[in-house]
């Protein structure tokens, strides 16, 4: 080092020979800029997972099914005319009743002699889009419920709270039972049950989250700065404590369209003739076994409980991996990337 009149020179250092520049930006104290290459940096990890893609590939082709199964009309407008499955799922007598599977019929008749093949794929319009919407629907509420309430504390978090543990209070299914029982059956019916009952735990996931990041110093500059709460907290803290809840989303879409099945088996989800898989297992249940007890029309069950399965496993599958690549991220990094670090 060598110094001269009021200028310090340092050997070695060259400034124009810094190299990977704009690894260093991800430092910067943009924190939009942090966030989204923290977000791009768990959609990379997610996409070079093998499971996540064998599960994502399983739920795109049950939605796309779901969409262009049978036309879709709103208002009286027909705004999806396209139907891909071979019969009509409601008409009946198309063969013989209870026939097994074959060319013509891969998944075999009903009682009805309606194809089976048409009516589960018919059925994931019903199943797989009453997870989406339960779950878009439980969670955007529970976010800002919980983010409000654990953002302000005191009185407000103690007060929203309670009503928290009023609904834990109850167990989501029997709850879920009453409301529909009390509203009837329909698809907005059970998607206000479900979602009536699953909020409250997004609420308090969010809730614990925020009571964390709300102590980082990048919070306390923005209100040092002016900042209003509203900006503050959806523009600061709740993205830095949307991480857990995204994955619990992933998850919690397999445990509605469980739900949905299980009251459709109870036979008070949809109507009997509905095409949606619990209700086809609640209206054959009492005819694969025959008189000997013998599994004669095994494939009217088996097939729409496989639909079941596939889809719980693949959000599991996709869920999983999304977890994984956030803890591999680390808590010195996600701290850095949201600006406190």
């Amino acid at each position: 080092m060598s110094t001269q009149r009021g200028r310090i020179q340092i050997s070695g250092f060259d400034a124009d020979e810094v190299e990977q520049r704009d690894e260093l930006s991800e430092w910067s104290d943009d924190k939009e800029t942090n966030i989204e290459s923290r977000w791009r940096r768990v959609g990379r990890k997610v996409v070079h997972d093998r499971l996540a893609l064998v599960g994502g590939t399983v739920v795109f082709v049950m939605f796309l099914t779901a969409i262009l199964s049978q036309p879709i009309e709103m208002f009286g407008v027909t705004i999806q005319p396209i139907s891909i499955t071979p019969y009509d799922p409601g008409e009946t007598l198309i063969a013989e009743p209870h026939a097994p599977p074959s060319l013509d019929h891969p998944m075999g008749t009903d009682r009805l002699g309606r194809d089976l093949l048409s009516r589960v794929m018919a059925g994931a319009r019903f199943s797989v889009t009453i997870g989406l919407v339960v779950t878009a629907i439980a969670g955007g509420f529970g976010v800002i419920y919980g983010g409000i309430s654990g953002y302000f504390g005191g009185k407000v978090d103690g007060v929203l709270m309670r009503f928290v543990d009023m609904v834990f209070a109850f167990p989501g299914l029997v709850l879920a039972i009453v409301i529909v029982a009390m509203l009837g059956r329909g698809y907005w019916q059970l998607v206000f049950a479900f979602a009536a009952t699953g909020w409250a735990g997004y609420a308090r996931l969010i809730r614990g989250e925020i009571l964390k990041v709300k102590q980082n110093e990048y919070v306390l500059a923005a209100k040092a700065l002016g900042g209003r709460d509203r900006r503050v907290l959806f523009r600061h803290v709740v993205p830095n404590a949307i991480a857990p809840v995204i994955v619990q989303a992933t998850l919690s879409i397999g445990t509605v369209v469980i739900g949905v099945a299980a009251l459709g088996f109870l036979g008070i989800g949809f109507s009997g003739a509905t095409a949606e898989w619990g209700t086809m297992i609640d209206a054959e249940r009492g005819t694969i076994v025959s008189a000997s007890g013998t599994w004669t029309t095994w494939w009217v069950t088996v097939f729409p409980g496989l639909m079941i399965f596939l889809f719980v496993m693949a959000m599991n599958m996709i869920g999983d991996a999304i977890n994984d690549a956030l803890d591999a991220q680390g808590g010195d990094e996600i701290n850095a990337a949201g600006g406190g670090g």
